[in-house]
Protein backbone atom coordinates (compact mmCIF):
# COMPACT_ATOMS: atom_id res chain seq x y z
CA UNK A 1 0.00 0.00 0.00
CA UNK A 2 1.16 3.93 -0.66
CA UNK A 3 -0.48 6.45 0.93
CA UNK A 4 -2.94 4.36 2.47
CA UNK A 5 -4.04 2.90 -1.51
CA UNK A 6 -3.73 -0.31 -2.62
CA UNK A 7 -1.66 -1.38 -5.13
CA UNK A 8 -2.51 -2.40 -8.69
CA UNK A 9 -2.95 -5.60 -10.94
CA UNK A 10 -4.14 -5.79 -14.61
CA UNK A 11 -7.02 -7.70 -15.32
CA UNK A 12 -5.91 -10.32 -18.66
CA UNK A 13 -3.35 -8.82 -21.19
CA UNK A 14 -5.29 -6.24 -22.57
CA UNK A 15 -7.65 -5.41 -19.47
CA UNK A 16 -8.30 -3.03 -17.00
CA UNK A 17 -5.72 -2.27 -14.14
CA UNK A 18 -7.75 -2.42 -11.02
CA UNK A 19 -6.69 -2.12 -7.51
CA UNK A 20 -4.94 -5.40 -6.54
CA UNK A 21 -8.36 -6.34 -3.90
CA UNK A 22 -11.93 -5.53 -5.49
CA UNK A 23 -15.34 -5.20 -3.31
CA UNK A 24 -18.04 -8.17 -3.76
CA UNK A 25 -20.73 -6.22 -3.39
CA UNK A 26 -23.95 -8.97 -3.57
CA UNK A 27 -24.23 -9.00 0.31
CA UNK A 28 -25.66 -5.23 0.15
CA UNK A 29 -28.85 -6.34 -1.39
CA UNK A 30 -29.12 -9.90 -1.02
CA UNK A 31 -27.50 -13.39 0.35
CA UNK A 32 -26.64 -12.39 3.74
CA UNK A 33 -29.56 -11.21 5.81
CA UNK A 34 -30.57 -7.36 5.99
CA UNK A 35 -28.68 -4.93 5.07
CA UNK A 36 -28.53 -0.75 6.30
CA UNK A 37 -28.37 1.28 3.15
CA UNK A 38 -26.59 4.07 4.25
CA UNK A 39 -23.73 1.94 5.51
CA UNK A 40 -23.60 -0.25 2.10
CA UNK A 41 -23.79 3.26 0.48
CA UNK A 42 -20.65 4.29 3.06
CA UNK A 43 -18.71 0.89 2.56
CA UNK A 44 -18.61 2.06 -1.84
CA UNK A 45 -16.84 5.52 -1.03
CA UNK A 46 -14.46 4.29 1.55
CA UNK A 47 -13.27 1.37 -0.36
CA UNK A 48 -12.36 3.82 -3.65
CA UNK A 49 -10.63 5.83 -1.24
CA UNK A 50 -8.05 3.05 -0.59
CA UNK A 51 -7.94 2.05 -3.97
CA UNK A 52 -10.06 -0.26 -4.10
CA UNK A 53 -12.25 -0.08 -7.84
CA UNK A 54 -13.41 -3.48 -9.24
CA UNK A 55 -16.68 -3.35 -7.96
CA UNK A 56 -18.61 -7.00 -7.98
CA UNK A 57 -22.32 -7.71 -9.06
CA UNK A 58 -24.65 -9.98 -10.83
CA UNK A 59 -28.70 -9.67 -12.20
CA UNK A 60 -28.99 -12.18 -10.25
CA UNK A 61 -27.92 -10.94 -6.59
CA UNK A 62 -31.86 -9.82 -5.64
CA UNK A 63 -33.11 -10.09 -9.03
CA UNK A 64 -30.85 -7.30 -10.40
CA UNK A 65 -31.66 -5.10 -6.90
CA UNK A 66 -27.83 -5.03 -6.05
CA UNK A 67 -26.81 -3.20 -9.93
CA UNK A 68 -29.69 -0.91 -9.16
CA UNK A 69 -28.17 -0.48 -5.87
CA UNK A 70 -24.99 0.51 -7.60
CA UNK A 71 -26.14 2.72 -10.53
CA UNK A 72 -25.73 6.20 -8.47
CA UNK A 73 -22.18 5.36 -7.25
CA UNK A 74 -21.00 4.43 -10.88
CA UNK A 75 -22.46 7.73 -12.00
CA UNK A 76 -20.98 9.79 -9.60
CA UNK A 77 -17.39 7.84 -10.34
CA UNK A 78 -17.63 6.60 -13.48
CA UNK A 79 -14.04 7.43 -14.85
CA UNK A 80 -13.06 5.53 -11.68
CA UNK A 81 -13.92 2.55 -11.36
CA UNK A 82 -14.56 -1.06 -13.21
CA UNK A 83 -17.81 -2.81 -12.78
CA UNK A 84 -18.08 -6.10 -13.38
CA UNK A 85 -21.51 -7.76 -13.42
CA UNK A 86 -22.78 -11.55 -14.72
CA UNK A 87 -25.49 -13.21 -16.54
CA UNK A 88 -26.97 -16.99 -16.64
CA UNK A 89 -28.01 -16.98 -13.53
CA UNK A 90 -31.65 -16.55 -11.83
CA UNK A 91 -32.42 -17.18 -8.79
CA UNK A 92 -37.14 -17.53 -8.02
CA UNK A 93 -37.83 -14.74 -5.76
CA UNK A 94 -40.19 -17.86 -4.35
CA UNK A 95 -38.15 -20.74 -4.33
CA UNK A 96 -34.44 -19.23 -3.05
CA UNK A 97 -33.12 -21.98 -3.41
CA UNK A 98 -33.58 -22.82 -6.82
CA UNK A 99 -30.82 -21.84 -9.62
CA UNK A 100 -31.82 -21.82 -13.27
CA UNK A 101 -29.03 -21.29 -16.13
CA UNK A 102 -29.12 -19.74 -19.09
CA UNK A 103 -26.59 -19.37 -21.65
CA UNK A 104 -28.21 -18.87 -25.05
CA UNK A 105 -27.37 -16.48 -27.23
CA UNK A 106 -31.25 -14.89 -27.19
CA UNK A 107 -30.88 -14.95 -23.08
CA UNK A 108 -27.77 -13.33 -22.95
CA UNK A 109 -28.86 -10.31 -25.36
CA UNK A 110 -31.34 -9.95 -23.06
CA UNK A 111 -29.90 -10.18 -20.34
CA UNK A 112 -27.12 -7.60 -20.99
CA UNK A 113 -29.53 -4.83 -22.07
CA UNK A 114 -31.39 -5.45 -18.52
CA UNK A 115 -27.87 -4.91 -16.54
CA UNK A 116 -26.73 -1.61 -18.54
CA UNK A 117 -30.31 -0.38 -17.86
CA UNK A 118 -30.04 -0.86 -14.00
CA UNK A 119 -26.53 0.46 -13.71
CA UNK A 120 -27.41 2.96 -15.57
CA UNK A 121 -23.82 3.08 -17.75
CA UNK A 122 -23.60 2.66 -21.59
CA UNK A 123 -20.60 0.25 -21.57
CA UNK A 124 -19.86 -2.75 -19.06
CA UNK A 125 -16.48 -3.05 -18.34
CA UNK A 126 -16.29 -6.60 -17.39
CA UNK A 127 -18.90 -8.91 -18.49
CA UNK A 128 -18.78 -13.01 -16.86
CA UNK A 129 -21.01 -15.95 -17.77
CA UNK A 130 -21.70 -16.77 -14.25
CA UNK A 131 -22.17 -20.20 -14.55
CA UNK A 132 -22.13 -22.76 -17.27
CA UNK A 133 -25.13 -24.20 -18.97
CA UNK A 134 -24.00 -27.58 -20.39
CA UNK A 135 -26.62 -27.50 -23.19
CA UNK A 136 -25.18 -24.74 -25.40
CA UNK A 137 -21.83 -25.00 -26.42
CA UNK A 138 -19.30 -22.90 -25.03
CA UNK A 139 -17.94 -21.16 -28.09
CA UNK A 140 -21.53 -20.27 -28.72
CA UNK A 141 -22.12 -18.48 -25.73
CA UNK A 142 -18.69 -16.74 -25.81
CA UNK A 143 -19.30 -15.87 -29.12
CA UNK A 144 -22.52 -13.90 -28.38
CA UNK A 145 -20.19 -12.34 -25.46
CA UNK A 146 -17.85 -11.55 -28.08
CA UNK A 147 -20.35 -9.75 -30.52
CA UNK A 148 -20.99 -7.73 -27.40
CA UNK A 149 -17.97 -6.21 -27.31
CA UNK A 150 -17.67 -5.57 -31.21
CA UNK A 151 -21.29 -3.27 -30.50
CA UNK A 152 -19.60 -1.18 -27.83
CA UNK A 153 -21.92 -2.73 -25.13
CA UNK A 154 -19.02 -4.60 -23.24
CA UNK A 155 -15.07 -3.92 -22.88
CA UNK A 156 -13.68 -7.11 -21.37
CA UNK A 157 -15.29 -10.86 -21.21
CA UNK A 158 -14.73 -13.16 -17.85
CA UNK A 159 -16.05 -16.63 -16.69
CA UNK A 160 -16.96 -18.17 -13.44
CA UNK A 161 -17.09 -21.31 -12.28
CA UNK A 162 -15.62 -23.53 -15.61
CA UNK A 163 -12.93 -25.85 -16.37
CA UNK A 164 -10.00 -25.79 -17.74
CA UNK A 165 -11.19 -26.92 -20.93
CA UNK A 166 -14.55 -24.82 -20.62
CA UNK A 167 -11.79 -21.62 -20.32
CA UNK A 168 -9.76 -22.85 -23.22
CA UNK A 169 -12.39 -23.72 -25.52
CA UNK A 170 -13.68 -20.32 -24.65
CA UNK A 171 -10.46 -18.22 -24.91
CA UNK A 172 -10.25 -19.66 -28.37
CA UNK A 173 -13.19 -17.54 -29.74
CA UNK A 174 -12.23 -14.13 -27.73
CA UNK A 175 -9.65 -13.57 -25.06
CA UNK A 176 -10.81 -13.70 -21.70
CA UNK A 177 -9.93 -11.32 -19.05
CA UNK A 178 -10.42 -12.89 -15.84
CA UNK A 179 -11.81 -16.13 -14.47
CA UNK A 180 -13.76 -15.99 -11.04
CA UNK A 181 -13.47 -18.82 -8.82
CA UNK A 182 -13.64 -19.27 -5.19
CA UNK A 183 -10.28 -19.64 -3.94
CA UNK A 184 -9.86 -19.35 -0.02
CA UNK A 185 -7.67 -21.23 2.28
CA UNK A 186 -10.93 -23.56 2.80
CA UNK A 187 -11.54 -24.02 -1.22
CA UNK A 188 -8.63 -24.95 -3.24
CA UNK A 189 -9.66 -27.22 -5.95
CA UNK A 190 -9.02 -24.91 -8.93
CA UNK A 191 -5.14 -25.29 -8.05
CA UNK A 192 -4.94 -28.49 -10.05
CA UNK A 193 -6.19 -27.68 -13.43
CA UNK A 194 -7.77 -24.23 -13.82
CA UNK A 195 -5.01 -21.80 -12.24
CA UNK A 196 -2.85 -23.15 -14.66
CA UNK A 197 -4.70 -22.47 -17.49
CA UNK A 198 -5.50 -19.37 -16.37
CA UNK A 199 -1.90 -18.54 -16.12
CA UNK A 200 -1.03 -20.07 -19.52
CA UNK A 201 -3.87 -17.93 -21.31
CA UNK A 202 -2.40 -14.81 -19.74
CA UNK A 203 -5.59 -13.93 -17.66
CA UNK A 204 -6.24 -12.57 -14.04
CA UNK A 205 -7.81 -15.16 -11.29
CA UNK A 206 -10.81 -12.70 -9.74
CA UNK A 207 -11.13 -14.63 -5.94
CA UNK A 208 -14.34 -14.88 -4.76
CA UNK A 209 -15.55 -15.74 -1.25
CA UNK A 210 -11.72 -15.40 0.02
CA UNK A 211 -13.18 -15.38 3.63
CA UNK A 212 -14.87 -18.47 3.43
CA UNK A 213 -18.25 -16.64 3.26
CA UNK A 214 -17.18 -14.89 6.38
CA UNK A 215 -16.75 -18.67 8.44
CA UNK A 216 -12.70 -17.56 8.22
CA UNK A 217 -12.82 -14.28 10.30
CA UNK A 218 -14.81 -16.09 13.05
CA UNK A 219 -17.92 -13.78 12.83
CA UNK A 220 -20.12 -17.11 13.30
CA UNK A 221 -18.93 -21.06 13.96
CA UNK A 222 -22.54 -22.18 12.95
CA UNK A 223 -25.26 -21.65 10.71
CA UNK A 224 -28.22 -21.62 13.10
CA UNK A 225 -26.68 -17.99 14.25
CA UNK A 226 -27.30 -16.50 10.78
CA UNK A 227 -30.32 -14.69 10.47
CA UNK A 228 -33.17 -16.49 9.09
CA UNK A 229 -32.91 -15.21 5.15
CA UNK A 230 -29.06 -15.46 5.04
CA UNK A 231 -28.25 -18.54 2.51
CA UNK A 232 -25.38 -19.57 4.12
CA UNK A 233 -27.37 -21.26 6.42
CA UNK A 234 -28.33 -23.67 3.27
CA UNK A 235 -24.50 -24.38 2.76
CA UNK A 236 -23.02 -27.79 4.14
CA UNK A 237 -19.94 -26.35 5.98
CA UNK A 238 -21.21 -23.95 7.96
CA UNK A 239 -24.20 -26.70 9.57
CA UNK A 240 -24.33 -29.70 12.17
CA UNK A 241 -21.28 -32.02 12.21
CA UNK A 242 -19.14 -29.93 9.56
CA UNK A 243 -19.40 -26.57 11.21
CA UNK A 244 -17.98 -28.04 14.44
CA UNK A 245 -15.13 -29.56 12.61
CA UNK A 246 -14.32 -26.63 10.56
CA UNK A 247 -14.45 -24.15 13.23
CA UNK A 248 -11.45 -26.00 14.78
CA UNK A 249 -8.77 -25.34 11.97
CA UNK A 250 -9.59 -21.65 12.27
CA UNK A 251 -6.43 -22.01 15.58
CA UNK A 252 -3.91 -22.01 12.71
CA UNK A 253 -5.00 -19.07 11.12
CA UNK A 254 -5.61 -17.41 14.69
CA UNK A 255 -1.77 -18.24 15.70
CA UNK A 256 -0.96 -16.73 12.60
CA UNK A 257 -2.80 -13.55 13.04
CA UNK A 258 -1.04 -13.64 16.38
CA UNK A 259 2.32 -13.17 15.10
CA UNK A 260 1.28 -10.27 12.86
CA UNK A 261 -1.17 -8.60 15.43
CA UNK A 262 -3.77 -9.19 12.90
CA UNK A 263 -7.37 -10.31 12.44
CA UNK A 264 -8.51 -13.91 11.15
CA UNK A 265 -9.33 -12.81 7.98
CA UNK A 266 -6.79 -10.08 7.52
CA UNK A 267 -4.24 -13.81 7.39
CA UNK A 268 -7.12 -15.15 5.19
CA UNK A 269 -6.93 -12.17 2.30
CA UNK A 270 -2.84 -11.94 2.80
CA UNK A 271 -2.72 -16.06 1.41
CA UNK A 272 -4.93 -15.02 -0.84
CA UNK A 273 -2.84 -12.34 -2.21
CA UNK A 274 0.01 -14.43 -2.10
CA UNK A 275 -1.27 -17.30 -4.63
CA UNK A 276 -0.44 -14.34 -7.09
CA UNK A 277 3.53 -15.08 -6.32
CA UNK A 278 2.78 -18.62 -5.42
CA UNK A 279 1.57 -19.46 -8.90
CA UNK A 280 2.19 -16.56 -10.95
CA UNK A 281 -0.59 -14.97 -12.04
CA UNK A 282 -2.47 -11.78 -11.17
CA UNK A 283 -5.09 -12.80 -8.57
CA UNK A 284 -7.48 -9.80 -7.34
CA UNK A 285 -9.75 -11.30 -4.29
CA UNK A 286 -13.20 -9.82 -3.54
CA UNK A 287 -14.48 -9.96 -0.31
CA UNK A 288 -17.21 -8.53 0.35
CA UNK A 289 -18.50 -6.53 3.53
CA UNK A 290 -21.63 -3.81 3.97
CA UNK A 291 -18.89 -1.78 6.59
CA UNK A 292 -16.63 0.75 5.93
CA UNK A 293 -14.58 0.12 8.84
CA UNK A 294 -13.81 -3.91 7.01
CA UNK A 295 -12.85 -2.39 4.03
CA UNK A 296 -9.94 -0.48 5.77
CA UNK A 297 -9.57 -4.03 7.80
CA UNK A 298 -9.58 -5.86 4.41
CA UNK A 299 -7.18 -3.39 2.36
CA UNK A 300 -4.78 -3.52 5.11
CA UNK A 301 -4.13 -7.19 4.31
CA UNK A 302 -2.54 -6.53 1.19
CA UNK A 303 0.56 -5.46 3.44
CA UNK A 304 0.51 -8.67 4.90
CA UNK A 305 3.57 -10.79 4.31
CA UNK A 306 2.96 -14.61 4.66
CA UNK A 307 6.58 -16.52 5.08
CA UNK A 308 6.94 -19.83 3.81
CA UNK A 309 7.32 -21.07 7.51
CA UNK A 310 3.67 -19.72 7.85
CA UNK A 311 2.31 -20.37 4.20
CA UNK A 312 3.20 -24.24 5.50
CA UNK A 313 1.41 -24.01 8.20
CA UNK A 314 -1.28 -22.84 6.88
CA UNK A 315 -1.06 -25.50 3.87
CA UNK A 316 -3.15 -28.33 4.98
CA UNK A 317 -6.20 -26.49 5.77
CA UNK A 318 -8.43 -27.05 3.18
CA UNK A 319 -7.57 -30.86 2.99
CA UNK A 320 -9.04 -31.25 6.36
CA UNK A 321 -12.86 -29.09 5.07
CA UNK A 322 -15.74 -30.93 5.70
CA UNK A 323 -19.04 -30.49 3.73
CA UNK A 324 -19.15 -29.35 0.10
CA UNK A 325 -19.14 -25.58 -1.16
CA UNK A 326 -22.67 -25.62 -2.09
CA UNK A 327 -25.56 -28.14 -0.94
CA UNK A 328 -25.79 -28.38 -4.79
CA UNK A 329 -22.15 -29.14 -6.33
CA UNK A 330 -23.84 -29.46 -9.88
CA UNK A 331 -24.21 -25.42 -9.72
CA UNK A 332 -19.93 -25.08 -10.14
CA UNK A 333 -17.40 -26.91 -11.92
CA UNK A 334 -16.37 -28.98 -9.25
CA UNK A 335 -18.40 -31.96 -11.09
CA UNK A 336 -17.27 -31.17 -14.73
CA UNK A 337 -13.51 -30.84 -14.05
Amino acid sequence: MTDGRITTAKLGADGPEVGVQGLGCMGMSFGYGPADADASRATLERALELGVTLYDTADAYGAGENERFLAPFLKAHRDEVVIATKFALSIPPDDPARRIIRNDPPYIRRAVEASLKRLDVDVIDLYYMHRRDVDVPIEETVGTMADLVREGKVKHLGLSEVTAGELHAAHAVHPIAAVQSEWSLFSRDIEAQVVPAVRELGAALVAYSPLGRGFLTGSFARAEELSSDDFRRRQPRFTGENATANVTLLELIRSVAKAHDATLGQIALAWAHRRAEVHGLPVVPIPGTRKPSRVEENTAATGIHLTDEQLELLDGIAAQVTGDRYADMAFTSAGRE
